[in-house]
């Protein structure tokens, strides 16, 4: 099935079988698991870049640990396909981000070998440092403690904060630093400028930054080559107290076009694993992502309005805040993979009368919550909130599903919360924030592509907390939160012509305010409500709705449609939707079942 033809490969299902080894098979080792990586992820897809540069890592972590007993954690959990592969997962690894099979990131769960869940950034050393102490008030002091760090997630806050407790301790703790200069995009900041003189040569070893923090540090060694690895890893394994290695890896190592195009191939899709190439595609006659929609509106915008500013951690290329980094360099500022940073840069320029556009993942603003209510909300300053990947995310799994941002910011006071149902409504959105709103607003859009074609309509400006009606019934009406307006449509013509009748469609637009009018006249006017929102029922916009018709004493049966009170697994988008009853097929039942 696979290109392929592994020799000792076959015989690894274990890090037991990977340390009978002699120390020179490891290379041909290294070239098998690389090679198996790419044919799987080639017709599976998934992330490659990340565990293409980590394979000699992985295998020699694994060689001179004694893992599971010493505990490896690893940090942006997409570096980990190798370490799963040699911790007996190798004849499943074709199931890997699909629905029912293995996760796509670490999961504790999953392997004893995962000992800790990592899908975000920057958790390796404080969740490592917490294994080292309770090993050492167990007086389990043969255990070693290793967090690998990289994909630019040494220079996130949560990383500091962790290598500043850590250098206070004696903890067993040995930090990898996974130098690749790069993240999904190239790594920025001064960190990335300090790794740069010292891979050059030009720090003095009395001025290292490690070493002032009280951690041991040895390095910059080559992460590809077998010799350099084993024997620093071997000394540095009777090394007491914290250290830090400092390994020079190339992201999506030993695939050129991987090596060449380490944005693309970051997660490429389908792609020939003889040669490197992705697989042609028409991109033609297919609506936008709604994330160019975003980053192109905002390009649209900032050259008619000067007072715009974009800001992302770490995500212009996931984003397309790059279109604007591109055409307003001096406008755009991509902070790294700092959320909490992110959150408060933008209050402050806020402060200074700029329309300011900050554009995160829906699970990365969960790690600046104390900003969006400290820095943000309490002062009512009005920061714009592109809240990007919000909903089901598909393949990604729990960790990236955005499917608490609704109920999250439901409860904040002094906050616009927003789910434009299309394209051309996002774009007015983002055109209504940036003439001038008294509060901070979220928009929230899904991750993929839209449904219209021709979306670069004219602006017209979008009344706060007012939605729409989008067909008239008579018996039953569907309130819709955000872009599951579309399955909504499709489950109503699903049903007879005499159901159809029944049904009435809202696009409701606005979690807050809520269109208290428009609620009055549908409570009125109709038997039962149905909410559809692509977040969690509690808390949320039904959730929302019900408070409405207590507060008001309405008695219309009320069913609420949402993601169910569980972490939701990977699998694609539509498979999970099913799932969770918000597919077309899944709501024409439960509309029939109402009209």
């Amino acid at each position: 099935m696979y290109l392929c033809k592994v020799n000792l490969l076959d015989n690894i299902y274990s890090p037991e079988d990977l340390r009978k080894l002699a120390a020179e098979k490891l290379p041909l080792l290294a070239k098998e698991l690389r090679q198996y990586i790419i044919d799987i992820v080639a017709t599976k897809e998934g992330h490659l870049g990340a565990s293409l540069g980590v394979v000699e890592l992985s295998i020699a972590l694994h060689y001179v640990f004694n893992t599971p007993d010493d505990l490896l954690v690893w940090d942006v959990g997409h570096q980990a396909y190798g370490h799963k592969i040699l911790t007996g997962r190798k004849d499943i690894f074709h199931t890997n981000r699909q629905l029912g099979g293995i996760s796509g990131f670490p999961r504790r769960e999953e392997s004893v070998y995962d000992t800790f869940g990592v899908g975000h950034s920057s958790t390796s050393i404080s969740a490592a440092l917490g294994m080292a102490m309770a090993s050492k008030l167990k007086n389990e002091l043969h255990r070693n403690h290793i967090a690998v760090v990289g994909d630019a997630s040494i220079a996130a806050g949560m990383a500091f904060e962790a290598l500043n407790h850590a250098g206070s301790t004696d903890a067993n703790l040995l930090i990898i630093l996974n130098d690749n200069a790069i993240g999904i995009d190239p790594s920025v900041g001064a960190l990335k400028d300090y790794f740069t003189k010292v891979k050059t040569g030009n720090i003095r070893a009395d001025n290292n930054f490690f070493e002032t923090l009280n951690l041991h540090y040895s390095g910059p060694i080559d992460g590809h080559n077998f010799d350099e690895l084993l024997s620093e890893l071997g000394r540095l394994k009777k090394v007491p107290g914290p250290k830090i290695l400092h390994v020079i890896t190339t992201k999506g190592k030993g695939l050129r076009q991987a090596e060449e195009n380490q944005i693309v191939y970051h997660a490429p899709g389908k792609f020939d694993a003889a040669t490197g190439d992705l697989l042609p595609h028409d991109s033609k006659n297919i609506p936008p992502k709604f994330q160019d929609v975003f980053g192109l509106t905002l390009v649209e915008l900032a050259k008619n309005n000067e007072k715009i500013i974009g800001i992302t951690p770490a995500m212009p290329t996931g984003s397309s805040l790059k279109y604007m980094m591109e055409t307003f360099p001096d406008r755009a500022f991509d902070v790294g993979i700092a959320e909490q940073h992110a959150v408060t840069f933008a209050a402050g320029l806020a402060t200074q009368n700029f329309n300011v556009f900050c554009t995160i993942y829906s699970t990365f603003l969960q790690r600046a919550y104390d900003q969006l209510i400290h820095d943000v909300c309490l002062q009512k300053i009005p920061v714009i909130f592109c809240v990007d990947r919000a909903g089901i995310v598909g393949e990604d799994g729990a960790t990236h599903h955005g499917v608490f941002d609704l109920a999250y910011l439901n409860c904040i006071p002094n906050i616009i919360v927003a789910a434009p149902e299309n394209e051309i409504a996002l774009r007015n959105m983002m055109f209504t924030a940036q003439k001038g709103l008294d509060l901070p607003i979220a928009i929230r859009y899904p991750r993929g592509r839209g449904t219209l074609h021709q979306w670069q309509v004219p602006f017209s400006e979008i009344p706060i907390g007012k939605g729409v009606q989008i067909k008239p019934g008579k018996k039953t009406a569907v309130l819709v939160l955000g872009t599951l307006l579309k399955n909504v449509k499709e489950a109503v013509h699903l049903l007879s012509e005499s159901k159809q009748e029944h049904i009435g469609i809202y696009a409701m637009r606005f979690l807050k305010p809520l269109d208290t009018e428009l609620l009055h006249s549908i409570f009125k006017n109709y038997e039962n409500i149905i909410t559809v929102e692509e977040g969690t029922i509690i808390g949320g916009f039904g959730s929302a709705v019900l408070a409405f018709a207590s507060e008001n004493n309405y008695s219309n049966k009320i069913k609420i449609l949402g993601i169910p009170d569980r972490f939701q697994e990977h699998g694609t988008t539509e498979q999970l939707l099913d799932l969770c009853e918000l597919s077309p097929t899944t709501l024409a039942k439960t509309f029939k079942s109402f009209s």
